[in-house]
């Protein structure tokens, strides 16, 4: 059986500001209804595959459990990551955890956050990758190049292999990104495809190659793993295990090391949408050339990607701009220089401005929050509460909180007393009063908070109880 392991880290900083540190561009809706984890997932629909395994990081894990509530996903496992250390570590842990149930599956590790819009190619590409990972293969999916990129690595293909009439090659050679003048002599030559990071191999196989090229990896995740904890549905690994394990990608550790490697063929209409660019070429264009996502009015403006979020964006004679509108940041940028977009995010890190980690939108593992305003020593919040979910108990010591009631029902605890308060009802929550918030009903629950006191950062809650395991 194929066991789907998923990766969901990354900070997809050259989205920014869609992608924040805290809500990266897997867990966006960049070309429909359905955030890139979400297509991930589905384009798997009809393979037989087992319950994807997700690999996060634990800042990540409510937004990767609400999406799969959404999207109706049972998962085999969410594991999070202490910290990030590249690719070959999180699946060495994604093949402990399979194996470690006495199964030996075929792992076909997929990145959260690419496009694939040929779906048919794309299972019939996994369907190659089985026959050859069946045979104790590590197989790798090339993406057969349509320009000559210069922004991925590439591989170099070798002998033709055809059994059972799949085809794939062997693995001449891996090769960083080129020059322009060196990727054209890779395009024209036929010989080469895209690096696209995704693989297929034996749960056992891989493993088998960690310990022979990088023993010392395997053994560290070995330890890591069987010292991990089960928190609700995610399962944590011991950090001060993690923490010594060296950092390196399943490239070097693993695939350009070993004489078993394999390169399937994949023209499925790929990208990893690294760059604005990158997701104005895979999207929808109007007779102009130009992707328009919100409410737009343009007058001879040309070729250019318009996000507006929540304002009218208006553009008169323009060419070949990305203009991205969130409800706190404005990016305007010249669609050939948007790689730069990430030193922006630099930028605001050096000043430690919160816009480079989280929108003005805030999710939590109840609903999310909307800051509306923010004055010296008050602050209106718009609070959206899931149906069954609940807010801590807890106490503030620097404010008080109003809470009315927009729509739906609260269940709320103010200090000995616990009350409903529905529609256009209120309640006052004095500084220092043991509190809390649920949403009793059906039907999400929405009200305004308004905030006052000395101090009103996110980092004044003191918990008594949580059943999110945050205490």
């Amino acid at each position: 059986m194929i066991l789907p392991v998923i990766m969901s880290g990354g900070s997809g900083s050259r989205l920014w500001p869609l992608s924040r540190a805290l809500h990266p561009k897997q867990f966006l809706a960049l070309l429909n209804e359905n955030t890139l984890l979400q297509e991930t997932i589905n384009r798997l629909d009809n393979t037989q595959c087992l319950n994807p395994l997700i690999i996060c990081n634990n800042e990540h894990r409510f937004i990767v459990a609400e999406q799969l509530r959404v999207n109706d996903t049972a998962a085999s496992d969410i594991i999070l990551e202490p910290m990030g250390k590249n690719t070959a570590p999180a699946i060495t842990l994604a093949a402990l955890a399979a194996v470690a149930k006495g199964d030996d599956p075929l792992l076909l590790v997929l990145a959260a956050d690419h496009v694939i819009k040929d779906v048919a190619a794309f299972q019939q590409a996994v369907l190659d990758a089985k026959g050859f990972a069946a045979q104790d293969k590590l197989v790798t999916f090339g993406i057969v190049p349509t320009h000559a990129e210069t922004g991925y690595g590439y591989i170099k293909q070798g002998a033709k292999q055809t059994p059972n009439e799949a085809i794939g090659f062997d693995v001449d050679s891996f090769v960083e990104k080129p020059n322009l003048a060196t990727a054209q002599t890779y395009l024209d030559s036929g010989e080469y495809l895209w690096n696209s990071g995704m693989f297929m191999f034996k749960a056992s196989r891989y493993l088998e190659e960690l310990a022979k090229f990088s023993p010392d990896m395997l053994a560290i995740c070995t330890q890591a793993y069987e010292n991990k904890t089960q928190d609700l549905d995610f399962t944590r690994i011991s950090a001060d295990i993690f923490a010594q394990c060296p950092e390196d990608s399943v490239d070097y550790a693993v695939m350009e090391r070993t004489s078993d490697a394999i390169v399937v063929p994949m023209s499925a209409g790929w990208s990893d949408v690294g760059s604005f660019s990158s997701l104005w070429e895979v999207s929808e264009k109007d007779e102009n050339g130009n992707v328009n996502h919100g409410d737009i009015i343009s007058h001879n403006t040309t070729n250019s990607y318009i996000n507006a979020g929540h304002k009218l964006v208006t553009t008169v004679g323009v060419d070949n701009l990305v203009i991205v509108e969130t409800k706190d940041a404005l990016l305007v940028a010249c669609k050939d220089q948007v790689q730069d977009v990430k030193t922006i995010v630099e930028k605001l890190k050096a000043q430690d401005r919160y816009e480079y980690k989280h929108q003005r939108e805030v999710f939590r593992p109840w609903g999310k929050y909307d800051s509306l305003d923010f004055g010296e020593r008050d602050q209106v919040k718009r609070i959206t509460v899931n149906p069954g979910a609940k807010l801590s108990i807890q106490m503030h010591h620097h404010r008080a909180e109003h809470w009315i009631v927009v729509s739906g029902t609260a269940s709320v605890t103010n200090g000995d007393k616990t009350f409903l308060v529905t529609e256009n009802e209120s309640t006052y929550i004095p500084l220092g009063q043991i509190h809390a918030l649920e949403n009793p009903g059906v039907l999400p629950l929405e009200l305004i908070e308004v905030q006052t006191g000395s101090y009103l950062g996110e980092d004044d809650i003191v918990r008594f109880d949580d059943k999110y395991g945050r205490v």
